[in-house]
């Protein structure tokens, strides 16, 4: 008897951070449309002088938009990337590394 609730609760908790992902990916994609598409494209592979983003995953994402946030240089676009970056939250920062990983594999 035990069992059956246990993976019924186990099922419920996947189901909800399945949809809190889902929720994340949602926020970086509309974060990315309004302030990244511009330099890196809808497709994540950059422009001009703009990197590609394609294949790079949440980890790096997220702690090159933090350097970025505290106006670290850390690549010869930092100047560009600083201003936007510095008004992201953290929640800001993990939704975008979460659309990014996962939409420009």
């Amino acid at each position: 008897m035990k069992r059956p609730v246990l993976f019924l609760i186990g099922a419920a908790a996947a189901l909800a951070m399945a949809q809190a992902q889902a929720d994340d990916i949602m926020a970086g994609e509309a974060l990315y449309a309004e302030s990244c598409v511009s330099c890196h494209g809808g497709s994540g592979r950059g422009m001009a002088s703009f990197p590609s983003l394609t294949g790079r995953d949440a980890d790096y994402i997220s702690k090159r938009l933090m350097q970025y946030r505290a106006g670290e240089r850390v690549g010869p676009n930092s100047a560009l990337m600083a201003p936007a970056a510095a008004e992201l939250s953290d929640d800001d920062i993990a939704n975008l590394a979460a659309y990014i990983s996962t939409t420009f594999e």
